[in-house]
């Protein structure tokens, strides 16, 4: 399975984005899919992930701003950014967890996509 994520650009705090990332290969094995971020010298964070069945989860900062979708008819994700803060730079990646065998796991990264927010 191979991730390409796009919709990152620069934008001034309180705007809006719109991240895509599209699936392709063996998307079949897709269990969850979402969206990380990495902001400048911190850790990768969970923003949002969601399950094969639709359930969603986020991280506790971005609930209410931030929301996931899933389309999978097109094996795309999206990740809706609403009243974006400053703290929210980061370069912004789409993971997958795959189901590759009946008790084996794998983990899928994109590139990342670099989100900016300006005060």
């Amino acid at each position: 399975v191979q991730l390409v994520e796009s919709g990152g650009g620069l934008v001034q705090a309180g705007g809006s984005l719109r991240l895509s990332c599209v699936a392709s290969g063996s998307t079949y094995q897709i269990k969850a899919i979402g969206w990380y971020r990495q902001a400048p010298g911190k850790q990768r964070e969970m923003v949002a992930t969601v399950s094969s069945g639709g359930s969603t989860n986020y991280a506790d900062s971005m609930k209410g701003r931030f929301t996931i979708s899933r389309d999978n008819a097109r094996d795309s994700v999206y990740l809706q950014m609403n009243n974006l803060e400053p703290e929210d730079t980061a370069v912004y990646y789409c993971n997958a967890l795959l189901q590759v065998s009946i008790e084996g796991h794998l983990e899928v990264w994109g590139q990342g996509t670099l989100v900016t927010v300006s005060s």
